[in-house]
């Protein structure tokens, strides 16, 4: 029996930037993390008592200059050698920026696998080999499993790519390939990096993205870690996901359909994130809030959003003891009001509901909109352009939505002027 860990996308001391400007941000904690979940990660493989470790791709990030992350590094691959523990490491695209990456020297217990061609090392003790191949520069748009050698007979073999496969939403296409051109080289186990989410994409063979070991940002939420693998006579006999994480992001959705005032929905939210701080291990939670329904709340919340957005933060440190803080509140409720009946009327607050409808309903419609929104993309800041809110007009239902919150507000006003 034989084991080993497989991980990617460190990403150490990877700069967040731009994360002071949301308020009360454990500013320190978080870019800490990718440290502690490295330490996290040597901690495992020595209490495992793996026999080496693969990482495919993504120690560092980019063009990063500070040479302690590299003397933090060396000395967390000390620690393994100190426990016999070898490591075998392909670099991935933002190793290939880096300028630590070109000028380190590691302990004799870690082995870069080439990026001009594809390298095997044969483990003779263990009857393992692998074989790997990493970015030769920062954007690789070949397949480069294509040219692996085929398996080592009488071995357990291993393949280390960083790679899109054919293709992840969020991540570029580096390294394209497909599952039945990684099968048909007949390796036990592909240890796979670039994707930061956990997938175990085929079992026959293993096709694996261990994902990153640290969240850094709501992009990356839910636990991070890595893959503890357990071979036996030649075969897997378990792929575990072991968490690794220190910090922890999240996205809380909270449907407040009903709901009457904004102080219950404040407290309302707030026992919703406490669910989620309960089941997080202890571990400090960054949440997304999202605010969904139609209500009563609705147009107090718009009238005084940055009033209850501060609300809905102190309420959620307050109840978690400060194990979890706010990124983002995104309100996307809707007055409470039956659209049907008033699409039935005969003046403008008819016209808009139909009109809202006709549009929604149209593809060729909701399309000329989208390049009439277009040039908008360029004016906006980075962070409405990314991520799981990220504003696309070419997206129907990112339209879709934009009309329909414009059709809400416009009609809260029309029907609250007309009841004043």
């Amino acid at each position: 029996m034989i084991s080993f860990v497989h991980a990617a996308d460190i990403h150490l001391d990877s700069p967040l930037r731009g994360l002071q400007q949301y308020p009360g941000a454990p500013v320190s904690e978080i870019r800490g993390a990718t440290r502690k979940a490295l330490e996290n990660l040597a901690n495992l493989a020595i209490e495992e008592s793996v026999s080496f470790v693969c990482i495919s791709g993504d120690l560092y990030d980019s063009d990063w200059k500070d040479y302690n992350t590299a003397l933090f590094l060396a000395n967390v691959m000390r620690r393994l050698k100190e426990a016999d523990i070898r490591v075998f490491w392909v670099k991935g695209n933002h190793d290939a920026e880096s300028r630590i990456t070109r000028s380190l020297n590691m302990p004799e217990n870690v082995r870069m696998l080439s990026s001009r061609r594809p390298e095997t090392v044969v483990l003779n003790d263990l009857k393992v080999a692998i074989h790997g191949q990493g970015f030769a520069h920062a954007s690789v748009r070949e397949d480069l499993s294509k040219a692996f050698p085929e398996a080592v007979p009488g071995c357990f073999n291993i393949g280390m790519l960083h790679t899109s496969l054919t293709g992840r939403p969020g991540h570029e296409n580096y390294a394209p390939c497909s599952v039945n051109g990684l099968a048909s080289k007949k390796y036990d186990y592909w240890a796979l990096g670039h994707v930061h989410q956990w997938e175990i994409v085929s079992r026959d063979p293993w096709i694996v993205f261990s994902g990153c070991i640290q969240g850094r940002n709501v992009r990356e939420a839910g636990l991070k870690g890595c893959a503890l693998v357990e071979v036996d006579n030649g075969e897997v006999v378990a792929v575990e996901q072991r968490t690794l994480d220190v910090f922890r992001w999240g996205i809380c959705h909270v449907n407040v359909e009903g709901v009457e005032s904004p102080e219950r929905l404040v407290s309302m939210v707030a026992g919703n994130v406490q669910k989620e701080v309960d089941g997080n291990g202890g571990k400090p939670l960054a949440v997304r809030i999202v605010l969904v329904g139609a209500c009563r709340a609705h147009d107090r919340l718009s009238r005084n959003q940055g009033r209850w957005i501060n609300e809905v933060r102190e309420a959620v440190t307050d109840s978690s003891g400060g194990l979890a803080w706010v990124e983002k509140v995104a309100l996307r409720t809707v007055p409470a009001m039956d659209l049907s009946m008033l699409s039935q009327r005969d003046d403008p607050i008819g016209d808009i509901v139909k009109h809202v409808n006709e549009l929604c309903r149209d593809e060729n419609k909701l399309a000329q909109l989208a390049g009439e929104l277009e040039p908008l993309q360029d004016k906006l800041p980075h962070d409405l352009l990314d991520g799981p809110d990220a504003f696309d007009p070419k997206r129907p239902e990112v339209l879709r939505s934009l009309l329909q919150s414009a059709r809400d507000l416009l009609l809260s006003r029309l029907l609250e002027e007309e009841h004043s």
